[in-house]
């Protein structure tokens, strides 16, 4: 069975720190079966992943130590002016968040939408 899941964040601030949120609890709840998580960031969501200004860096920083993994949006990145070196460390660019979203789907992990 599958137990992994994703977390898809693409409004503000709240649904950001919900996904965030609920990735702790699912892996405090899921003690018995492996998982993975994974949180794709796009639209204008993007800039909460500023490395100068992420409002929830540190927890970022002790979620992506485990079985979190944290995506963003290559397009999103450049219609907000962003480059890879002004977010986050902990996330992986992708091309495109949605199509991350797809493919995660196709491959067992359940959608959840803060």
């Amino acid at each position: 069975m599958f137990y992994d899941v994703l977390f898809h964040v693409d409004t503000d601030e709240a649904s950001f720190v919900m996904a965030l949120r609920n990735a702790v609890n699912y892996g405090n709840a899921v003690t018995d079966e492996e998982y993975t998580i994974a949180i794709v960031v796009n639209g204008k969501a993007i800039e909460l992943l500023r490395r100068d200004t992420c409002p929830q860096r540190e927890l970022l920083a002790t979620l992506c130590t485990g079985r979190v993994r944290l995506f963003a949006c290559n397009n999103a990145m450049k219609e907000h002016g962003l480059a890879p070196a002004d977010i986050v460390p902990e996330a992986v660019v992708v091309p495109a968040g949605v199509v991350q979203v797809v493919k995660l789907q196709r491959v067992g992990f359940a959608y959840v939408k803060p």
